[in-house]
């Protein structure tokens, strides 16, 4: 297969995973088994755990991205896998906590509640957003468009870097109001 037919399936791919990841994040996080009547424990002890693992993505992108400006093109494709890995744990590990605890609500008041709100939604929009991006940079390496891989990754690793610290800060902000 040449490069542009698999660059054609590597974007329809990642255009589906662009749309059916968030859709399908947003649909399991209305749904709250308990409230449904099954009878599962709620998992609260996964918020500090999957905070940790955005943590530990965070480290991993920094220390990638070291070893690319290293030349240690091996170890960069290897920590991007582990960061890759770590996002997927935590997207699941959020999904089966909401899907088995009650949302927990903001109580901070005044001037940080905004400050709050503000990080959390940016938060949102960005993890959305940088899906198709990783994706797209992963398939742009995975291709051998380095040019065009080191182009998006300047895009990519802020973004993603930003959804990762960003997603400690929320849970450092409302871990006091965990019921």
């Amino acid at each position: 297969m040449n490069n542009i037919a698999e660059e054609k399936k590597y974007r329809k791919l990642i255009t589906a995973m662009s749309v059916i990841i968030p859709v399908a994040v947003a649909a399991l996080f209305g749904i709250n088994l308990r409230k449904l009547g099954f009878d599962v424990e709620p998992l609260t002890f996964l918020p500090p755990i999957y905070a940790t693992i955005n943590g530990i993505t965070a480290v991993v992108l920094v220390t990638a991205v070291v070893a690319i400006k290293n030349g240690k093109r091996k170890l960069h494709e290897q920590l991007n896998t582990v960061a890759i890995i770590c996002s997927l744990a935590f997207l699941l590990m959020y999904i089966a906590y909401h899907m088995t605890s009650d949302s927990t609500t903001y109580g901070g008041e005044g001037f940080i509640k905004y400050i709050y709100y503000f990080i959390l939604i940016s938060h949102i929009i960005l993890s959305i957003a940088v899906i198709p991006l990783v994706l797209t940079t992963i398939m742009r390496a995975k291709l051998g468009q380095f040019d065009k891989h080191r182009k998006i990754a300047k895009l990519t690793f802020p973004i993603w870097l930003y959804v990762a610290v960003t997603g400690v800060v929320v849970y450092l902000m409302i871990s006091p109001y965990y019921v």
